[in-house]
C-alpha cells in the first residue's frame, strides 16, 4: 500500500463525514463539498492502485 492509496481512502472517508454533516444541518453546500472530497479521494486512491500495480508488474 502506498501513500496515494492511504491518503485517497482518508479523503473519501472525510468526504462521507462532511456530506452526512451537511445533511444533518441541512447545508447543501457542505453536502456538495463532501461529495467532491469523496470523488477526489477515490481518484487519488485509483492513482495509488495504478502505481502499486505498476510496481508489482516490474517485480
Amino acid at each position: 500500500m502506498n501513500t496515494d492509496q492511504v491518503k485517497g481512502t482518508l479523503k473519501d472517508a472525510a468526504g462521507k463525514v462532511q456530506q452526512k454533516a451537511g445533511e444533518v444541518v441541512n447545508s447543501p453546500e457542505q453536502q456538495a463539498k463532501g461529495v467532491a472530497k469523496q470523488v477526489e479521494g477515490k481518484t487519488q486512491k485509483a492513482v495509488g492502485d495504478v502505481k502499486e500495480a505498476a510496481k508489482d508488474a516490474t517485480k
